[in-house]
């Protein structure tokens, strides 16, 4: 067991960072590398897409439903789009508060233009997702429990001081040069704010944010488009136990490789996901192309493949068409079966179906459109 370590009293003696011993073995080298190629492919592939806004409106909120999912907070992928296009006061507790998930990662990004990451990050984040004004932990008695014994596992680090204190070792790692690799870091960085744990709730959801903005911060993405939180959700028990093995038994190399496995397949499997979501686009504009010609534009293709909800006035803002003209859009996608009239309340949805589906499925497949003959149709002669 580490030197002081004692899951019944508070961690107060949590070594700072950097870690003491020489982390970067070589199983930590052989998966950094893999996972440092699969992120370069994933960076490149999120710049193919004809516009930049579909991965930044669709992969945050599966990242928010599978983050908030480790969490048991269960919502699915349709009531987060669906929710996302309204914007309604009467969806689910669970929806909304995976939506906010999805806020908290957007402000978090746009923080960086003006700042690195910090303590005041996590407190936003944080409290955006938790949409309360809390501030660091000051009641002592918090304590982690395997969820399937009910084990008590570790008591985290008390007294608000202590914590703040411990934050800003964890903001200097974060920021000062180090020779370790970024992704290494990132990995470190995760496990000390989760064991530090310095919020009365959401310590989790906000530590997963943290991750993607580090990797971000680091230049090894541009846009938070690392649905991380997959692997995480698949391999639950494996992520809490590893993490505690870090605190029990200085376990490094196996939290790290866990970590960079997890960057490098779920970059992989987000870059197979880009890769049908751009086939899916052309698949969909060549067959509006030949079957409603007339209201054929790339715009109007870019429209259904921000969100795979769509409403009147979507297509208003982007100035393809004026509200009736729009209308008529809609309703003509919708009679060849690109779209499908939906009502919520006073609010018409138009839902595309095939990209929702690809969107909620593992696999990167989806059926084609039929096929319409480019010939024109013969008519029979009098006789």
């Amino acid at each position: 067991m580490t030197a002081g370590f004692d899951p019944n009293k508070p961690y107060n003696e949590l070594p700072p960072l950097p870690p003491s011993r020489d982390v970067e073995t070589r199983p930590v080298w052989r998966a950094c590398t893999n996972a440092r190629a699969s992120l370069a492919e994933l960076k490149a592939a999120g710049g193919l897409l004809p516009d930049a806004s579909v991965l930044i409106n669709i992969i945050p909120i599966l990242e928010a439903k599978d983050s908030s999912e480790i969490e048991n907070i269960v919502t699915t992928n349709d009531a987060l789009f669906r929710q996302a296009s309204l914007m309604e006061s009467e969806a689910e507790p669970q929806t909304k508060e995976a939506l906010r998930y999805r806020t908290a990662l957007y402000e978090g990004y746009r923080s960086l233009s003006e700042r690195p990451l910090t303590t005041r990050t996590a407190l936003s984040i944080c409290r955006n997702i938790k949409e309360v004004d809390l501030d660091f932990r000051a009641t002592p008695g918090t304590a982690l429990r395997n969820r399937a014994t009910g084990e008590l596992i570790y008591t985290p680090p008390e007294n608000p001081d202590r914590l703040r204190a411990m934050l800003a070792n964890w903001e200097s790692f974060v920021n000062e040069p180090s020779d370790l690799d970024p992704l290494v870091r990132m990995a470190i960085q995760h496990y000390q704010f989760e064991a530090i744990h310095p919020f009365p709730d959401g310590n989790g959801r906000t530590g997963r944010i943290l991750n993607i903005l580090a990797l971000i911060q680091y230049g090894l993405l541009d846009q938070p488009i690392l649905y991380l939180s997959r692997h995480i959700l698949r391999t639950r028990l494996e992520y809490y136990r590893l993490l505690n093995e870090v605190t029990a038994r200085g376990d490094w190399e196996t939290w790290l490789v866990y970590m960079l496995t997890a960057v490098d397949e779920t970059a992989r499997w987000t870059n197979d996901k880009i890769k049908a979501i751009r086939a899916l686009m052309q698949e969909t504009s060549e067959y509006i192309r030949h079957a409603a010609p007339k209201i054929y534009s790339r715009d109007l293709i870019d429209v259904l493949f921000t969100q795979p909800y769509c409403k009147i006035s979507h297509l208003v803002e982007r100035d393809i068409a004026k509200r009736e003209t729009a209308s008529s859009y809609l309703k003509q996608l919708d009679a060849i079966g690109v779209v499908k009239k939906d009502k919520a309340g006073r609010d018409i949805l138009f839902i595309h179906r095939k990209y929702l589906d690809l969107l909620s499925s593992d696999s990167h497949s989806f059926a084609p459109y039929p096929r319409i003959s480019a010939e024109p149709a013969r008519t029979k002669k009098p006789k």
